[in-house]
């Protein structure tokens, strides 16, 4: 690999669109790099729930929030809302959906959840 690599979600490696979803991951060597968008209405077990088949995101989220607001609520209790700037862990097992009318937009740099999330 070079010193430098690059890529760019203008032409991502790929796109997945489940309802209310989109999820544009760029790969750059063994490094998978996610932009989710969670359209107004979105929430995990509506959207994502029936393509995974899990009774809550089993994904090990590392993030930052570029815009929006989310709110998500781990099965240990905890609930946080998530906004613009705000950097996030989200250990597996939890809900999410979006507050208000504003689309949510974050980066994903957990490799593993960036080549899964929202994926059969």
């Amino acid at each position: 690999m070079a010193g430098i690599e690059t890529g760019s979600f203008d032409s991502p490696n790929e796109t997945r669109t489940p309802p209310k979803t989109k999820v544009d991951m760029v790969k750059m060597g063994a490094v998978n790099v996610a932009r989710a968008t969670f359209e107004p209405g979105w929430k995990w077990s509506d959207s994502i729930k029936p393509v995974v088949k899990t009774d809550s995101c089993q994904q090990h989220h590392v993030g930052v929030v570029h815009s929006g607001r989310l709110h998500v609520v781990h099965n240990d209790g905890t609930e946080v809302d998530l906004g613009p700037g705000d950097v996030y862990v989200v250990e597996p097992g939890h809900d999410a959906w979006v507050l208000g009318d504003e689309q949510w937009v974050g980066f994903e740099f957990d490799t593993r959840a960036a080549q899964t999330f929202a994926k059969s």
